[in-house]
């Protein structure tokens, strides 16, 4: 089967690139520092969110599905920096040539990736292949928005319309899957300030597991797959995730079988 690649990020908010970008002193605490500045984001726009190019990748949770089997985990060890974790990232897609899959991954995830692979300096080649090296991807690559090389399953269910876009917590849990446990987007940056990093990766490790499930259905519907191969990939997960000796994946697989 074509290799596959799921992606998610978690971000927080770049304390070094608010320091840099309004003069700060550069011994300011990053948690007084991002607090300084959601403050003053908050009073100009009226949200918390930081743009694009200020978050900082945390982490990035894959999961991989190739002839060899299915695998799910985060890139890079714990104590791994931002340049880092991008570059097993693109190193990834450099050496399988992967389909990539994820929920709005045009709107963020990509986005983000690009932003801040130009800040570190990490080569992409493959990835940003539109033809130049391989002709096939002259007609099939990863940046052009209605290629296949790369399905941002949400905004494809969508019919790429911003108002019907729906949350993939939601839709997992319609199709009979766990959907979010214990943790989301907007709690990311106090778990990570607290020390749980642990629980982040764990959270992102879920998330990329409910865009597979979705995404396996979304192949069945479509008619890339039947019924047996869709339920044998379903089964496939469980199978593995039973397998995995963590609390995440435990109560992850109680949802599932509630």
């Amino acid at each position: 089967m074509l290799p596959t690649l799921v992606f998610d990020l978690e971000t927080i908010p770049d304390a070094q690139g608010l320091r840099s970008l309004n003069g700060w002193d550069p011994d300011m605490p990053d948690a007084e520092v991002i607090e300084h500045a959601t403050d003053i984001r908050i009073a100009q726009t009226g949200s918390d969110f930081f743009p694009l190019h200020l978050q900082k990748i945390a982490v990035i949770g894959c999961v991989f599905r190739d002839d060899s089997g299915f695998r799910v985990k985060t890139l890079g060890k714990p104590d791994d920096d931002e340049a880092a974790l991008i570059n097993g990232f693109f190193k990834t897609i450099e050496r399988y040539t992967p389909r990539l899959v994820s929920w709005n991954g045009n709107g963020f995830d990509l986005p983000v990736l690009h932003y801040r692979s130009l800040i570190h300096g990490v080569p992409a080649h493959r990835y940003w292949d539109m033809g130049e090296e391989d002709r096939d991807f002259k007609y099939n690559n990863y940046i052009s928005r209605y290629h296949n090389r790369h399905i941002d399953l949400m905004d494809l269910l969508a019919k790429y319309n911003g108002r019907a876009n729906a949350p993939l917590d939601q839709l997992a849990k319609l199709c009979g899957f766990p959907g979010k446990l214990g943790m989301d987007g907007g709690q990311v940056w106090p778990a990570w300030q607290e020390g749980k990093a642990d629980e982040v990766r764990a959270y992102c490790e879920t998330d990329v597991v409910n865009t597979w499930l979705v995404y396996c259905r979304f192949r069945f519907i479509r008619g890339e797959i039947d019924q047996i191969a869709y339920e044998r990939e379903v089964e496939l997960v469980r199978h593995t995730l039973e397998e995995i000796n963590a609390p995440h994946w435990q109560e992850y697989l109680a949802a599932w079988n509630k």
